[in-house]
């Protein structure tokens, strides 16, 4: 089959020299290209600006972005001949709404920024997402984590929610090891020990076939 994957940050530039980004490394994300590469599926894998070597494996295409308006537009290239689509990178919700074409020089003691919403990749993508088409998304939570993970999921159109959070140490961003819960639509809760990544990948790439191969 063929997986569009979304892996990393987004950085929105507010000059030349400074960006809105986070802490996304990208590292979930390309552990779940190389997975579902080894299950024997060609991934399109769109990443944001992630600190990581290109992936090797000849079923791989990698696509590099910096922005949430060009990771959304190489989605959507993808998207209608992908069967299976995975949100797992950490998109900005909002840019600046102007962008200095210098660098902004320091003066004051304040600084004020206009941001605007940024275009919602995985919802607006799931408002065109065929009967056929299976999708997954990631959700990072602080509080209320499972309601607030199943309202994503809903509001997203996906078949699977990832969860992260952030109350579990040794998961999440920058980390080499994570530790989710899987949460579906019909109410399946799956939850994984604390893994290397890798291997979480590979819990995560299992658990989306078989749900999969269920509605196929």
């Amino acid at each position: 089959m063929n997986i569009l994957l979304t892996a990393g940050p987004t950085y929105e530039p507010m000059d030349p020299v400074r960006f809105i980004g986070n802490r996304s490394t990208g590292k979930m994300g390309y552990a779940l290209a190389d997975a579902f590469a080894a299950a024997g599926h060609t991934v399109t894998l769109v990443s944001g600006p992630a600190a990581l070597p290109v992936p090797t494996h000849p079923a791989i295409q990698t696509v590099r972005v910096e922005t949430a308006a060009q990771m959304y537009a190489a989605a959507a290239e993808a998207a209608p001949t992908a069967q299976i689509w995975v949100f797992a990178a950490a998109v900005a919700d909002y840019r600046p709404a102007e962008v200095a074409p210098e660098k902004i020089k320091k003066a004051g003691d304040t600084l004020t920024l206009t941001l605007v919403k940024n275009v919602d990749i995985a919802a607006t993508l799931g408002e065109t997402k065929r009967a056929e088409q299976f999708s997954v998304g990631f959700a990072l939570e602080t509080n209320n984590e499972q309601a607030h993970a199943l309202e994503k999921l809903r509001r997203k159109n996906f078949d699977v929610v990832v969860l992260n959070s952030l109350r579990d140490a040794g998961a999440g961003f920058g980390h080499d090891t994570n530790k989710v819960t899987l949460l579906t639509a019909d109410g399946v809760v799956t939850t994984s020990d604390l893994l290397p990544k890798s291997a979480v990948a590979q819990d995560i790439v299992q658990f989306v076939l078989a749900r999969y191969a269920q509605y196929a």
